[in-house]
């Protein structure tokens, strides 16, 4: 059994409202097949049409009918038209993400039955069908694929505030240039980036691992007045933990056992510059006890030696752990934080970019491309139709960095010029995390909870909401289809998720 997509078309509501009980319309033709078991019903009718003609199709449909609402600006309005169906078909695969699919593209208008061939081919990997009184209800066949990412259209009002936000700022460095984007998201973030990188404050970037942190932190030094000073970057969760303060800080000699040299610290090589620390919120507490000291200071005292020294050093820092969060737990102190949180960029995740992939995957492979043209048998390497919609399709939790890793991957086992499917699909396998398997194949019995993996799961996804809707409520409602900002609210007082929302609508 499946679900059948589609759009409540005029042809269906006449037949609703045909008296003979003849004219079955082409969304009961389908139902009639008794493949489907559920209906996803698109509407831009309003309410009492909408409500008239499910009344009149429960009474010949013994499925689940789900009825979303869709405000067109016109019923050829690819833009809505695209939000629309997308949000339909994404919301119930968040909810059921093995029930297989299909789109309807007889009913509507042929701008919708277009958009279902877009999203069937170069996204969901869906089936269509079409029906008519002559033929019955067939499959449609469309004999090439597609490879295709859609990117909204912003606003003017966005497009004025982004203006108003870069506006008097001087020619961005070209370390800006290598943050490839294009979506309204990360524009946001690129255009407060400059402006930050213009102040000499304490700057805190929050983003998974492998959004590009250390890119934006070295476009920042690139861009400010300490562009020809040293940029050093520290990564605080590679130090072994007894050597971090020699690390940071420097040591005399004689310190410690094994310190046979002096040495200068990282801070004090990054005096006059920028010193980005990576993955902050690793650091143990005594050391952050220590960097305040620093930072409130502008000095530096090396381990074992009796006098400061004074230092001009830029901070910023980076962590993917929501340091609040760490701050409650007692893990990451308060007045550190505030230190560094003084210019704060969020990173969105790359699931959160839409409209940037396609460019992303075009740059990193011809960076590869690049990278491999003096490697023996080098053949420069291109990307099938059917393996840009497998990286299309992929949600990519390693971000940036495992897309340009899955792209090396298949770049270098791929045998011919062509990178094909197969070999794409062979490398994400290959890193898949198994999340489906531990909670559709979690062993019964002793220890197994389903009111906790229910729990979990519901956290996993508010979480992940809140984080794609930049706290907005009514936003991630939406995006949970959840009805509402008040259900929602209710949802996160009963799962206590980690990322808390805003009351903006």
């Amino acid at each position: 059994m499946s679900a059948l997509f589609a759009w409540l078309g005029n042809s269906d509501l006449r037949a609703s409202e045909d008296a003979s009980g003849t004219d079955f319309g082409p969304i009961l033709m389908a139902l009639e097949t008794g493949v489907y078991h559920r209906l996803v019903l698109l509407s831009d009718h309003g309410l009492q049409k909408t409500q008239n003609f499910v009344a009149w199709l429960s009474g010949k449909f013994t499925g689940a009918t789900e009825v979303r609402y869709a405000k067109l600006r016109s019923p050829t309005d690819f833009e809505d038209i695209y939000v629309a169906a997308n949000g339909a078909v994404s919301a119930t695969l968040t909810s059921s993400p093995e029930l297989p699919f299909t789109f309807h593209v007889s009913p509507g208008t042929p701008a919708m039955a277009a958009v279902w061939v877009l999203l069937a081919k170069a996204k969901y990997g869906a089936s269509l069908i079409e029906s008519s009184r002559e033929h019955g209800v067939r499959p449609v066949v469309v004999p090439f694929d597609l490879a295709a990412e859609f990117l909204p259209v912003a606003s003017k009002a966005a497009d004025e505030a982004l203006a108003h936000l870069v506006q008097g700022l001087p020619p961005a460095a070209p370390e800006f240039g290598n943050i490839i984007h294009r979506c309204s998201a990360m524009k946001r973030v690129v255009a407060m980036a400059q402006r930050l990188a213009q102040r000499d404050l304490p700057v805190l970037i929050q983003g998974e691992s492998g959004t590009g942190k250390e890119l934006f932190a070295r476009a920042i030094h690139a861009s400010s007045k300490r562009k020809d000073a040293p940029f050093v970057a520290v990564n605080c969760g590679a130090i072994p933990l007894e050597l971090i303060d020699s690390e940071l800080f420097g040591h005399e000699k004689g310190a410690f056992t094994g310190a046979h040299t002096t040495r200068a610290g990282y801070f004090e090589s990054a005096d006059g510059g920028t010193l980005f620390l990576d993955e902050i919120g690793e650091l143990p507490l005594q050391s952050q006890v220590r960097l305040l000291r620093v930072l409130q200071e502008h000095e530096v005292t090396r381990l074992g030696a009796s006098k400061s020294r004074k230092i001009d050093v830029r901070i910023v820092a980076a962590t993917n752990r929501v340091l609040p969060e760490e701050v409650r737990a007692g893990r990451f102190r308060e007045d550190v934080f505030h230190r560094i949180a003084v210019g704060i960029l969020a990173l969105p995740p790359l699931r959160a970019r839409e409209g940037d992939l396609n460019l992303l995957v075009d740059a990193l492979l011809a960076q590869i491309n690049r990278e491999a043209t003096s490697q023996p048998g080098f053949k420069h390497k291109t990307l099938s139709v059917s393996a840009r919609n497998l990286l299309l399709r992929h949600a990519w939790p390693g971000n940036v960095r495992e897309l340009h890793n899955a792209l090396l991957r298949a770049s270098i086992w791929a045998p011919g010029e062509e990178i094909a499917a197969k070999d794409i699909d062979e490398v994400l396998s290959l890193t898949s995390t198994g999340t489906d398997d531990a909670i559709l194949g979690a062993s019964l019995g002793e220890g197994f909870s389903l009111p906790d993996l229910m729990a979990d799961v519901a956290r996993h996804y508010l979480d992940r909401a809140m984080e794609q809707s930049r706290g907005n409520k009514t936003e991630a409602a939406k995006l949970l289809d959840l009805g509402s900002y008040q259900t929602l609210t209710n949802w996160l007082l009963k799962y206590q998720p980690k990322k808390a929302g805003t009351d903006g609508a």
